[in-house]
This record gives structure tokens, C-alpha cells and sequence, in this order.
């Protein structure tokens, strides 16, 4: 047996050797094409010529043709012929030393007395494994194919590419089999690439071994139609459509303008990807306000365990936008930052010219997990264009080293639909015998119910289940692996030091908080809890449920947790500048500048607005203060601490009724007195936070006299009063130009209001921060204003005397606000 099967591989090396010196083109350029089972060549719909493995005298290899065509199968060549292999088989190909892709054609159908679901077998070349028990009818039905092409890109030095066909040892009457065999040499489309690592909010750079194996998980034509293997005629590419993966309909696509030629730079060659990737791409919409709420998002199902390679295809193909910072936009996958300010005319060098970004980023888990690809606009350099825009996206596999592997498990079937409640009279109708009704009744009523008692609602990008009872109980969740990485104890404590208290950056309600390094060097938060803190696993689930589903500028990053051995960690991007507080008072941190407070407030703001409206119910913090707004190496601010947060009503003026929860000189006193809670208990505690942002000081100082002690209190006496000014914080009081203090102090005081029905939304407090600084920037660069402005000055403006400065009218205020969603030259 071992001598015939060395004697077919011999005689499949001269078949392949023959005809490349009889001067067959296709092969001649080392591009080969096996059609399985076939005797003679046979030519696709797309004109290429396919040569048949004509060697099957042996009892162990069979030819067969498939029993019926769907309709659907591109082509009968090579999907209707098939090599069966009963037990292990090897083909040897002789190859050039190169990188390849390797293809595997696979048409799961009825060959002769072979049950297809009975055709489990495993794929390897000498020393790596493609395909382990994989099942080709399995996978076809999880995706909702009649038919598989299963792509990889290897690099072979040895002059041979000897590929092994093994039956399952494991699944009795098991049987390999294959159609088509498809092998195109390369170049070097892998390495040579500018590649970043993702993890946390830091990626570093990456370098990829020129040995290293992929298999191509998805190629998707962002925007516009499948693309053929005969229009990629470099290396006969098939692209896909997005529409099955991406998240929302509402969703532009769009078509290059007619008079833009796309060129490609020096940097991509046109073999990177095909003209017509580029001509077509999704953008999010001219909505500005409504595109700061979502993220342009596809989720694409992969297998766990691996590490994969994103590569971005990007091209401006729509005037007006020529310019750098015209369009800037957030890359984000699994929740992690691949890349901030994403300025596609930065990267390319103008409209019309090709660039492309490559991410590597690790999944964790086991078997098939949803990979989150996201892009959100990026409004730190103030572009003109509140958008994000993607031509193309290639999804590779990275082999898994010791053992060199790239097989996943079969991923698993998909779910048959419930039934549906509405066909229950008619089913019970046809049931005989009153106790069967009766039984059906109850079990369906049952059934009826319990669905009755979940409402899923949209959050941004994903799903969250909540009960509408709004009890506190922790739900103990089952959290999706590659949203949220998982950390062994031991990881966590080689991260710190075991706990060095040399590595202690602070203390909370929840724990203590430790810098640690993961991943060779990336700096990271991590929190750790402590057993006799209040807060516990209901606080710990709900931080981890609501980080893994939400992602945004101004959020914190959740990068992984660890539940073991009684421990409850928390692992988060690490913020270089700590907490806002620190920076405001009792420290020796440097005074924040004005500008900096009122850019930290808009940043603060925006990601509660994110919270309260990036769904279609939102998120209520409960816990909005100093402490829990951090600030990254660039004064940047996240909003952190999500322990207490809820799911809020649908609409914004009702409320829910739930324990009283929070901080105490930031509670909300209507909730605290009637214990319901609204999305105006945040604005409430954000309105304390401006008015501790703007005097420096404690928001509850018992030391002080009695009308002092409260900050709130204070601040209101003192606004009434007209000497509101006289508590600011000295450090930045000459700073502040007389409009923009009227308008933070006008803005604060409404935060706070008594009653919640007289407070602002957070999108109307984040509108009014926007104005203060537009009122900042235009007043320090107006010569009209009086840049040195005393403080008596601004005494005038917020004293209840009548006021020698003029206030801004309706239309300015309307120009201001266009400014700020087109803020051009800022």
C-alpha cells in the first residue's frame, strides 16, 4: 500500500512536470490548476483551463461526480468532479520557492455511496496542519453555502508542495475527498507591510516571520459588488459583498465621482488589491450628530485561539474631501484602538491614490467568536467631515506555532427558528384529546412568557438583555470571549509584581489599582478587589457587560478580566495622567489651563452623551465624578467606573425606580429623596463636577463653615449673589474671557437644578461646553476683545447687575454651532 502511494505521488509530479515543459502558460508561470476526479482538461466559466488528476487505478483513490448540481455552484468545473480518498493520500506539486496561495475547492454533494456528512478527514503538508477533522458539509450549512473555497498563502523553500488527504481516524465510515486544487505563486504580500499589534489602546509595532502560514478568513469589496477571480487577475482573488456582515443597514455606499482616476503609490503596488476595490466604499452618513452616536461596525465570525491580520484597503474617492484633516475617524477591533486620527489623505497622498493599514490583534476562547470591526469619527483634530469611510477589508489567520497549526473547529450549526407563538391556535387545533391541548397551552404560555420577560435593546454596537423589573440583582453573565480578553492569576500577578506596592497607583471604592505590563511592555490599569469592599460581584459583572459592549473616545477602555480563586480583577487601558481630581486641588500636579479644563469637560460630556443616546434606551452611569473621569498621556477624557451603571428607560422625562446608589456630594437630591433615577441624575453630578472644575475644591469640605461645606450650595449662594467669581480657582481666573464664564457658569447652575424636569440633556450641556470654548477661542483671538481682561470684568458679566458687555445673539450663537460640527482652521 505505502509503495502505491508513493508510486501516485511519483506519477502526479510527472504529470505536473510534463506540462509545464510541454508549455502550458498557466503552469509554466507556476500557477496550477487540479481539477479533482477528472480525466482530461476541462475549461470554467471564466475561460481558465483546469488539467484533471487522470490517476485512479488504485482501490484506496476514486473519481466520482456529484449527484446533483446546485444551482447556485459558480461552475461545474472543478465542483462537480471529485477525488475520494479512503484512506491517506499525498499529491506532490513541484513549486518555485515562494510564497502561494494554496486553494481548496469543496462541493459537499452525494458522491456515489459516500454520505457527504460522514466525510470528516484533516489536510497538512510535512509541517503544517490546514484542515483537522474538518467536516466541508458542516461548515458549508453554518455558511449557508452549497459550496467552499477554502484559501491559504504559504511560503515554500524546498521546491515541493506535498499535500496530505487524511480520513479521520476518530469518525467511523469516514472518508476525505476534494474537488479542486488551485496553487498561485506570490510575492511577499505579508511582511514587507507596516504592521501594528492591538491590545489595550496602544498598538505597537508587529514584525511577521516570512514563514508564517495565513488562511484568508474574508475578503469583502466594502461598498459595492463581489469581484470575480478572472476581474483580480493577478492572483484570481474572489472578493465578497458586506452587506452579510455588517451591523446596520442604514449605511452609506457609494461609487467613486466619474472624473477621478485611483492610482496606485509607490507603497501599493496594484497587485495589492484590485482597481475595483477602491472605485467603491461605505461611509457613515451627513448626519454629523448621529454619526458621533454609532460606530460604522461589521462583525465577522471567527475561529478562537488565533491571532488574525486585518488589512484595510483606503482610498478618498468623493470631492470635496482633498485635504489632510478633512476626515479623521477611530479604528477599533474587538473594542481595542488600532488606530486614532485614521486620515486616509494623510496616509495616501491625496484623493483618487490607494493605502492600506494592517492590524494584528489575538482572540481568545474556544470555538467560533464574533470578531467587532468598528470605525467612529475622531474629532481630537477637528475635522471638517464628521465621518468614517472604508473601501475594502482582508481578515488572514495567523498559524498557531507548536504545533504549526491553522485548523479551527467545524463551526456549528445554525439554530432552527423557534416556533413561531403566532401558529399556536392552529397547532392545538390539530391536537386530539383535551389533556394534549392542555399540556400545549401551558408549555406554550410558559414559552410566551419567559420571552416576554427579556427586552433586547441596541447599545452602539452590540446587544445587552435586560430585565425591565430594573431590579439590582448581578446578572451573572457569560461574556463573549473576544470582546473582553481573559487573564489568568497568574498572568495578572506576573503583571504586577505580585501586587508591588511600589506598583500601586491608587485606591477606590472597588480595590486597589496596580500599573502593570502585559504583552511585552504595554502599560495597563489594573484593578484589583478587595473583600471588604461594599461593591462586589454585582458591580464587577455589570463593569465587564458594559465595557466589553460599548467603545468609544471618551469611555475607558476595558482590555480583559480575571474571575479565579476568589479574585475579581479588572484590567484597563492605562491613563498616563491618573484621575481629573488629581489635577484639580490637593496635589502637586500642575494646574490645568482653562482651555485644558473646558476641553476635558466636552470630552467628559461627550461620552455620557454616548452613554445616555448611543442606544436606543442608553446607559445611566449612577456614579458621575472627578475620581471616575481619568486622562490619557494627551489630557484626553474617559469616562471610567461602571459598577453602578443601568440600563435607563426609553424615554428620557420617566424614570426607574431602584436603590439609592453613589457618591454623596454628587447625588442627585431627587433621586436621593424619591429613589428614582433618570439620565438628569447624571447631568445633575456632572453640574457638580464644572462647578468643582471651576473652583478647585472639594465637593464636600466639612472643615469650612457650615454654608460652605457643600460646593453646590456654595456656588449657587455665591451666583445669586453676583460674586460667583470670587470662588473660582485663582490659578486660572485671569484666563477665562467674560462670555465663556457666563456660559459655564449658566450651564453648571442648570445642571443642578432641584428638580430634574428643569435640567438640560446631556446633548444640550455638551452643545453649551462646546459654545464656552468656541466663546474662549473667539474672544482670545478677536482683537475686538480686550485680551488681558480684569477680573472685575468678568465680576460685571455674572453680577445680577446689568451687564456693559453685549450678549451673543441667536444668529452668532448659530454660527458658533456651525463652527463647531465644520470646525475648519481649529
Amino acid at each position: 500500500m505505502a509503495f502505491q502511494i508513493q508510486l501516485v505521488t511519483l506519477k502526479l509530479f510527472a504529470l505536473v512536470s510534463l506540462a509545464m515543459a510541454a508549455g502550458n502558460n498557466s503552469t509554466a508561470s507556476g500557477h496550477i490548476l487540479l481539477s479533482c476526479g477528472e480525466s482530461d482538461q476541462s475549461i470554467d466559466d471564466s475561460g481558465r483551463t483546469w488539467d484533471g488528476d487522470t490517476f485512479s487505478k488504485f482501490a484506496l483513490v476514486l473519481n466520482s461526480t456529484a449527484s446533483n448540481q446546485d444551482s447556485s455552484l459558480p461552475s461545474t468545473v472543478p465542483w462537480m468532479s471529485a477525488r475520494i480518498f479512503t484512506s491517506n493520500y499525498t499529491y506532490s506539486f513541484p513549486v518555485s520557492s515562494s510564497r502561494m496561495f494554496l486553494r481548496l475547492y469543496f462541493y459537499p454533494a452525494a458522491y456515489e455511496n459516500y454520505n457527504f456528512s460522514d466525510a470528516y478527514f484533516s489536510v497538512t503538508t510535512t509541517n503544517l496542519v490546514f484542515l483537522n477533522e474538518f467536516n466541508a458539509s458542516q461548515t458549508a450549512q453554518a455558511k449557508n453555502s452549497a459550496y467552499l473555497t477554502l484559501e491559504f498563502s504559504v511560503n515554500i523553500s524546498t521546491g515541493s508542495l506535498d499535500l496530505t488527504f487524511a480520513p479521520s481516524a476518530h469518525q467511523s465510515g469516514s472518508y476525505a475527498f476534494v474537488n479542486g486544487i488551485e496553487i498561485v505563486p506570490t510575492p511577499d504580500i505579508f511582511t514587507a507591510a507596516d504592521t501594528r499589534f492591538v491590545s489595550g489602546d496602544n498598538p505597537a509595532p508587529f514584525s511577521l516571520s516570512p514563514d508564517t502560514a495565513f488562511q484568508t478568513m474574508y475578503r469583502l469589496n466594502i461598498g459595492g459588488p463581489s469581484i470575480s477571480p478572472r476581474d483580480d487577475s493577478d492572483f484570481y482573488r474572489s472578493w465578497d459583498i458586506d452587506r452579510p456582515y455588517i451591523f446596520s443597514d442604514s449605511r452609506v455606499d457609494f461609487y467613486k465621482d466619474s472624473n477621478l482616476t485611483i492610482e496606485y503609490t509607490p507603497k501599493v503596488p496594484n497587485y495589492t488589491a484590485p482597481v475595483d476595490v477602491y472605485v467603491t466604499a461605505r461611509m457613515m452618513g451627513p448626519n454629523a450628530q448621529m454619526n458621533l452616536k454609532t460606530n460604522l461596525t461589521w462583525i465577522l465570525p471567527v475561529d478562537a485561539g488565533f491571532s488574525y491580520l486585518l488589512r484595510f484597503h483606503f482610498c478618498e474617492i468623493k470631492y470635496p474631501i482633498t485635504k489632510v484633516n478633512q476626515r479623521t475617524f477611530f479604528i477599533y477591533i474587538n473594542n481595542q484602538t488600532a488606530q486614532q486620527q485614521m486620515d486616509v489623505i494623510l496616509w495616501s497622498g491625496g484623493i483618487g491614490r490607494t493605502t492600506y493599514r494592517d492590524y494584528v490583534i489575538v482572540t481568545t476562547g474556544s470555538g467560533q467568536v464574533d470578531m467587532w470591526v468598528a470605525l467612529h469619527p475622531d474629532l481630537s483634530s477637528r475635522p471638517e467631515f464628521v465621518d468614517a469611510i472604508l473601501n475594502g477589508l482582508e481578515v488572514f489567520k495567523l498559524q498557531n506555532y507548536g504545533p504549526n497549526n491553522l485548523a479551527g473547529l467545524n463551526p456549528p450549526l445554525p439554530q432552527k427558528p423557534d416556533a413561531n407563538p403566532s401558529g399556536v391556535g392552529a397547532v392545538i387545533g390539530g391536537v386530539v384529546g383535551g389533556f394534549a391541548v392542555l399540556l400545549i397551552v401551558c408549555f406554550s404560555i410558559c414559552i410566551i412568557c419567559r420571552r416576554k420577560k427579556k427586552i433586547r435593546k441596541d447599545y452602539g454596537n452590540h446587544t445587552l438583555t435586560a430585565n425591565p423589573r430594573h431590579t439590582d440583582k448581578p446578572s451573572y453573565l457569560t461574556l463573549p470571549s473576544n470582546h473582553c480578553r481573559h487573564f489568568s492569576f497568574a498572568e495578572v500577578q506576573i503583571a504586577t509584581n505580585n501586587f508591588n506596592q511600589s506598583f500601586l497607583l491608587g485606591k477606590g471604592g472597588f480595590g486597589n489599582v496596580y500599573l502593570g505590563s502585559i504583552d511585552s511592555g504595554t502599560k495597563v490599569a489594573i484593578k484589583r478587589c478587595n473583600p471588604m469592599s461594599k461593591q462586589g460581584v454585582h458591580e464587577f459583572h455589570t463593569e465587564i457587560e458594559m465595557l466589553s459592549k460599548f467603545r468609544h473616545r471618551h469611555l475607558v477602555s476595558l482590555i480583559g478580566y480575571c474571575q479565579a480563586k476568589s479574585e475579581m480583577i479588572l484590567v484597563y487601558d492605562y491613563m498616563a495622567h491618573g484621575t481629573l481630581r488629581e489635577h484639580l486641588y490637593n496635589t502637586k500636579s500642575l494646574p490645568l489651563l482653562w482651555q485644558q479644563r473646558l476641553e476635558i469637560c466636552i470630552g467628559a460630556a461627550r461620552g455620557l452623551h454616548y452613554l445616555h443616546t448611543g442606544s436606543e434606551q442608553g446607559i445611566i452611569h449612577r456614579d458621575v465624578k472627578t475620581t471616575n473621569i481619568l486622562l490619557d498621556s494627551k489630557l484626553v477624557a474617559k469616562v471610567s467606573d461602571f459598577g453602578l451603571s443601568k440600563a435607563s428607560p426609553d424615554i428620557d422625562n420617566t424614570h426607574m425606580s431602584t436603590a439609592v446608589k453613589g457618591t454623596f456630594g454628587y447625588l442627585d437630591p431627587e433621586y436621593f429623596r424619591l429613589q428614582r433615577l433618570t439620565k438628569k441624575s447624571d447631568v445633575y453630578s456632572f453640574g457638580v463636577v464644572l462647578f468643582e472644575i471651576l473652583c478647585a475644591r472639594p465637593v464636600i469640605n466639612t472643615l469650612l463653615p457650615e454654608e460652605q461645606v457643600s460646593l453646590r450650595d456654595w456656588a449657587l449662594f455665591c451666583r445669586k449673589e453676583g460674586v460667583l467669581e470670587e470662588i473660582i480657582d485663582p490659578r486660572v481666573k485671569e484666563e477665562i474671557t467674560p462670555e465663556s464664564f457666563r456660559k459655564f457658569a449658566e450651564i453648571a447652575e442648570q445642571c443642578v437644578a432641584d428638580r430634574s424636569i428643569d435640567r438640560p440633556s446631556m446633548g444640550d450641556v455638551l452643545w453649551n461646553l462646546e459654545l464656552a470654548l468656541q466663546l474662549q477661542d473667539s474672544a482670545r483671538y478677536n482683537s475686538s476683545c480686550a485680551a488681558g481682561a480684569s477680573s472685575r470684568q468678568i465680576i460685571e458679566v455674572h453680577s445680577n447687575k446689568p451687564s456693559t458687555h453685549s450678549t451673543i445673539s441667536a444668529a452668532a450663537q448659530e454660527d458658533i454651532f456651525s463652527a463647531i460640527i465644520h470646525p475648519e482652521g481649529r
